[in-house]
């Protein structure tokens, strides 16, 4: 067969690889979830609760996970009678409820850690690759939330705590004002439990600071 002429569009191609990866990672879910008597559905409302103190709403969880609110009441259900989740009146509006990971569901999801093919994948990379990697995930993780298509993660780059290329030329560049500490850009996270979202200016003005900066080195 030869190679076509007219090949797609390199985004096309990076899109067909990410979809690779995620047939892999559902994969990891589905063998996971089972190992503890979950569907992939639940196992993710575990995960997507799993440090949040305040809880979440139904509306919360379905927005998360990219489901239908009818499908994440009747997966928080099931949760529910297996005692993995319960339901609060919110500390806000006591009107209002709240899901929350009970004791054993937050023990299941400990003593399931994952041993997943899509983590294999990645320790394959070298070091210089890690990070490289993760800051594209960042960005694109970033640029999906500022289209309002995915919730607001809780990212370093979008919390109030982040200050970047505060220590301009360490190894350790940025400042997490939460534990008053520099890191590098290795230890950016994806998902922080300790996130404050920070307003839109400041978010604006952070990421356009670690933008410019991370280009330039």
């Amino acid at each position: 067969m030869e190679t076509p002429h007219d090949p797609h569009s390199i985004n096309y191609r990076i899109r067909e690889g990410l979809a690779r990866i995620a047939t892999i990672m559902r994969v990891d879910e589905w063998n996971r979830a089972k190992t503890m008597g979950l569907n992939p559905t639940q196992l993710a409302i575990l995960t997507a609760l799993d440090g949040r103190a305040g809880g979440l709403s139904v509306t919360d969880v379905a927005a998360h996970l990219g489901i239908s609110q009818p499908t994440a009441t009747d997966s928080l259900n099931a949760l529910e009678k297996k005692s993995l989740v319960e339901r609060r009146a919110s500390a806000e509006d006591r009107r209002a409820v709240r899901v929350h990971l009970t004791t054993d569901g937050a023990r299941m999801l400990q003593s399931h850690q994952p041993n997943s093919l899509a983590e294999r994948a990645v320790a394959s990379l070298e070091s210089g690759q890690h990070e490289q990697l993760l800051l594209l995930l960042v960005t694109m993780i970033r640029e999906l939330q500022e289209q309002n298509a995915i919730p607001q993660q809780r990212m370093c780059v979008s919390c109030q705590y982040f200050s970047p290329y505060e220590h301009t030329g360490s190894a350790q560049p940025h400042h997490c004002r939460f534990v008053d500490a520099a890191f590098g850009q290795s230890e950016l996270r994806i998902d922080c439990r300790d996130q404050l979202p920070s307003d839109p200016q400041k978010r604006a003005s952070d990421w356009n600071m670690f933008r410019v900066k991370t280009a330039s080195l």
